[in-house]
């Protein structure tokens, strides 16, 4: 029984039927509530089925070489006898030099921007920084080739070689011929490729400060350092953590970039500037001439699995410290 109401116009009196709307509505309201539903039941499906993917077929490879596959340093496709060591220590070392030396420089460039650039600037650097993040990263690959590598070689990695290589312990990260390339190349254009989504993180949440704590801060006499140790950066400590992660979760995963510089080779060292190789790097090297069936693309889809297991890792990480930093 619907309810109708009454209501006068030129004509006369009008009757307007409410009830009848309603079932209308209710039913669009269930079709948005079951699409929305879709589209979240969507996400842990794709999800499910990409690791399902990545898991079967490496399955044959953890089969074949056990737990060893995870720690053995060998990749010889000849023989048919492959290790993730080597890809896993060169994705998560060459990560960590990327959030190294992109993090100081993503948080000059923020306070700079929020706190110290006057107006005629602080637009262009800012487009400036969200330009570096649409360029493509086969761009950075050749950049860092024709480029980053020479420039490597001729001027920065010969002095390190000589003035650092002869200390104890420190000297090993310092040893080997001036190639150009190597784990520490690929680290410093991974840094270019992650310092502007760290940046946008970081500016967002400066400019999300009130205004009135740096104001009250400047009036009892803190210089501007101190405002930025003592209050910016405590305000915003956990966004500035999930910004890090980020950018490492970005520097992970990685592939053209990375594998234009850092040599491509399989073998373990400990030198910045010796050719190493990334989970991501191997596989777009070695994935075409993998055949169906074989051990070599059992290992690679292996790798694959190994490096979502790392960005999860990664992820569980930065939300606890993200909750860690709430809490406190």
């Amino acid at each position: 029984m619907s309810a109708t109401m009454t209501g006068l116009s030129g004509d006369g009196v009008q009757a307007v039927s409410i009830g009848a709307a309603k079932p209308v509505g209710r039913l669009a309201d269930r079709v948005f509530v079951g699409l929305l539903w879709g589209c979240g039941i969507f996400v842990l499906v794709l999800l499910g089925l990409i690791i399902a993917m990545l898991f079967h077929g490496g399955l044959p490879a953890f089969r074949a070489f056990g737990l060893d596959f995870l720690w053995t340093a060998t990749w010889n496709p000849v023989t048919e006898n492959f290790g993730a060591l080597v890809m896993i220590y060169g994705t998560i070392f060459s990560a960590i030099i990327a959030v190294v030396v992109a993090l100081p420089l993503s948080f000059g460039i923020a306070f700079f921007l929020t706190e110290i650039a006057p107006p005629v600037l602080r637009r262009p650097i800012g487009v400036a920084v969200q330009l570096l993040a649409a360029v493509p990263s086969i761009i950075y690959g050749m950049w860092g080739f024709f480029i980053i590598s020479p420039l490597m070689a001729a001027y920065v990695q010969p002095p390190l070689i000589e003035w650092l290589g002869p200390i104890p312990v420190i000297g090993d990260l310092f040893q080997g011929p001036a190639l150009g390339g190597g784990m520490l190349t690929a680290g410093l254009i991974m840094a270019v490729m992650i310092l502007p989504f760290i940046t946008a993180m970081f500016v967002e949440t400066l400019e999300s400060i009130p205004p009135m704590l740096k104001e009250s801060a400047y009036g009892v006499g803190a210089t501007t350092f101190e405002v930025y140790k003592n209050i910016s950066v405590p305000f915003g400590r956990t966004a500035m953590v999930g910004a890090i992660m980020l950018g490492l979760g970005r520097a992970l995963g990685e592939t053209m970039a990375v594998t234009f510089v850092i040599g491509n080779a399989t073998r373990l060292s400990a030198s910045l500037f010796a050719p190493g190789a990334t989970i991501a790097s191997t596989i777009a090297n070695e994935f075409p001439e993998a055949a169906q069936g074989t051990l070599k693309l059992d290992s690679l889809l292996a790798l694959g699995f190994i490096l979502f297991v790392i960005s999860f890792i990664v992820l569980a990480l930065s939300r606890y410290l993200v909750r860690s930093n709430l809490k406190s």
